[in-house]
C-alpha cells in the first residue's frame, strides 16, 4: 500500500498537541476503569457500528465519491458492506471468542487444567489509509472493541471528506469516554505516535510503516502492519480464459487500481500474451465501455500528486492498451503495459493504480524464480485449471495470501487471517484473527490441593530423578 502519511518527521510543538496526550490519558484511565472488558458493552457498541453505517449509508457513499470518485456498489462491496458483514460475524462468534480456550495438561501437572483467557490489551492506535478510508479504519476498530479495548484512531487526512465523516460520525454513536478520533496531517501523527499504546495497527506503505515501528519501539508496543507490495498473478495457458480476464479486470480496477491485494503485475508464458491481453480488452469494454472516463463504475485516484505519479511510471513504457491521463480529472485510462524492464519504476514500485504490467517468461519455473527474487508479496493469484501447477506454485512462492481462480475473494471469508509476510507486514485481522491481535491470551494452569507428590521437592535423590524422567 502507498503510505497514508507523507514524511512524518520533525519536531511538533508540545503545548500545541496537548490535547493529543490529554485525549490519551482520559482513554487509558476509562479502560482502567474495566468498564470495556463486559460483553454487553462490546455488543452495544459493535451494534452501533452497525447502525451508524445503516442511518447514513448516503453520506458515507457521497465521502467516498468525493474523494476517491466511488460508485455506489464499491462503496457497498468494498466499505459498507463489508463493515457490516464483519459486524454481524463478530456478534455471532464474540462470546465464544471471550471464552477460555481450554489446552492439556502434562501428566506432572495433573490434577490440574490448563487454559487460555483472552484479555483486552488496552489503549490502542488505528491508523487507517487513504484507498478505502472507510472500511480501513472502521474494521479494525471492530476487532479491537471485540477485544474490550479502547482505541485512538487516525484516519488518513488525504481522503479529507471521509475523514472528516468519521470524525463527526463516530463521537455521535460510540461511547465517548473510550474513542478518539484525531485528524491532521504529519504533525498530528507524530504527536499520536509518541503515546504507550499497548497495541499499535497501522494500514499504508512501508516508508511510513517503519516510522511507526520505530515510534512503538520506544514503549516496547507490539505492532500490526498492513503494507503492500507488487503482488504477482499468475495465468497458466491452461486455464478458462474468458472467466480469467473477467476477474483480473474486476480484481485490478476495482477503485481505479487502488487496491493493496490488487494484481500488480500478470506471468504468462511467452506466446500467450496476445490471447491474454486481447480477453482482458474485451472484458474491460464490457465491463466500463469503450470510453472509460464516461463510466460511472470507475473510480479516480486520489490526488494530482498519486495521478502524476503514475503517470511518471508510463514514460517511454510499451503501452500495448489504453495509457490516457486527464491530470486535472485525476483520471488514468485501464493501461496494459507489455513486458517493461524489470528495472523501471512500474517493476519497482508498487503501482497502486489502474496500470496493469504484463510480464512473459520461458516458463512457470521462471515465473516462480523472478517472483522469490523479489520482496514477499501480500497477495498471489494463480488462475490454472492444472492443479499439480496450483500445487508447485503454492508450494514454491510465499505471500499473505492466495487466491487461486479468482481475485481478491480471501476478503470476504471472515474465517481467513488476512496479513502480510515479510516486507508486506505484520500480524492479521479479520473475524476471530483480529479479535486475537487486539487480545492478550494469558495462559493459566489451575492445580488441585490433593496429591501433592514431594518428588521436585528437595532433597533430591535417583529415585526421585528417575521418577521425573519416566513422566516425561
Amino acid at each position: 500500500m502507498t503510505a497514508s502519511i507523507s514524511h512524518i518527521s520533525g519536531h511538533v510543538k508540545s503545548t500545541e498537541f496537548a490535547w493529543i496526550d490529554e485525549a490519551f490519558t482520559k482513554l487509558q484511565s476509562y479502560y482502567e476503569s474495566g468498564v470495556t472488558k463486559d460483553y454487553q458493552w462490546r455488543v452495544q457498541q459493535l451494534k452501533q457500528i452497525d447502525k451508524m453505517v445503516t442511518e447514513h449509508e448516503l453520506d458515507i457513499r457521497q465521502a467516498l465519491q468525493t474523494d476517491l470518485g466511488k460508485c455506489e456498489m464499491e462503496s457497498w462491496i468494498s466499505e459498507i458492506g463489508y463493515i457490516k458483514a464483519e459486524v454481524k460475524h463478530t456478534l455471532k462468534h464474540l462470546k465464544k471468542w471471550m471464552k477460555p480456550r481450554k489446552v492439556s495438561s502434562p501428566l506432572l501437572a495433573q490434577p490440574g487444567k490448563s487454559y487460555l483467557q483472552p484479555e483486552p490489551l488496552g489503549t490502542v492506535l488505528i491508523i487507517g489509509a487513504w484507498n478505502y478510508p472507510f472500511q480501513l479504519v472502521i474494521a479494525p476498530l471492530i476487532a479491537a472493541i471485540s477485544a474490550g479495548n479502547c482505541a485512538m484512531l487516525k484516519p488518513s487526512e488525504l481522503s479529507e471528506a471521509t475523514s472528516a465523516l468519521i470524525a463527526k460520525l463516530l463521537p455521535q454513536y460510540l461511547d465517548n469516554r473510550a474513542f478518539t478520533v484525531v485528524e491532521g496531517g504529519k504533525d498530528e501523527t507524530t504527536q499520536v505516535l509518541k503515546q504507550p499504546f499497548a497495541h499499535s495497527f497501522y494500514t499504508g506503505g512501508e516508508i511510513v510503516g517503519k516510522i511507526v515501528m520505530r515510534a512503538a519501539a520506544e514503549h516496547l508496543t507490539p505492532v500490526t502492519l498492513e503494507l503492500g507490495g507488487k503482488s504477482p498473478c499468475f495465468v497458466d495457458r491452461n486455464t478458462n480464459l474468458a472467466v480469467t480476464a473477467e476477474r483480473i479486470v474486476w480484481a485490478k480496477w476495482m477503485n481505479a487500481g487502488q487496491t493493496c491485494v490488487a494484481p500488480d503485475y500478470i506471468l504468462v508464458e511467452e506466446g500467450f500474451e496476445q490471447e491474454l491481453i486481447a480477453a482482458i480488452k474485451t472484458k474491460l469494454a464490457k465491463q466500463y465501455g469503450e470510453d472509460v472516463s464516461q463510466s460511472k463504475d470507475y473510480g479516480r485516484i486520489v490526488n494530482e500528486r498519486h495521478t502524476q505519479r503514475l503517470a511518471s511510471y508510463l514514460e517511454e513504457q510499451p503501452v500495448v492498451h489504453g495509457g490516457r491521463v486527464k491530470l486535472e480529472e485525476k483520471f488514468i485510462e485501464p493501461t496494459i503495459v507489455l513486458n517493461p524492464a524489470l528495472d523501471s519504476a512500474v517493476m519497482q514500485e508498487e503501482i497502486f493504480g489502474p496500470i496493469l504490467p504484463i510480464i512473459t517468461v520461458k516458463s512457470m519455473d521462471a515465473g516462480i524464480q523472478l517472483v522469490n527474487s523479489r520482496p514477499k508479496p501480500l497477495a498471489m493469484y494463480i488462475f490454472t485449471k492444472n492443479s499439480g501447477l496450483e500445487q508447485k506454485l503454492l508450494r514454491e512462492t510465499s505471500a499473505g495470501s492466495v487466491c487461486v481462480n479468482d481475485g481478491f475473494m480471501f476478503m470476504v471469508n471472515s474465517e481467513l487471517p488476512f496479513g502480510g509476510v515479510g516486507h508486506s507486514g505484520m500480524g492479521s485481522y479479520h473475524g476471530k484473527w483480529g479479535f486475537d491481535t487486539f487480545s492478550h491470551l494469558k495462559s493459566v494452569m489451575k492445580r488441585s490441593f490433593m496429591f501433592d507428590l514431594d518428588v521436585r521437592y528437595a532433597p533430591f535423590n535417583a529415585s526421585k530423578l528417575k521418577f521425573l524422567k519416566f513422566l516425561q
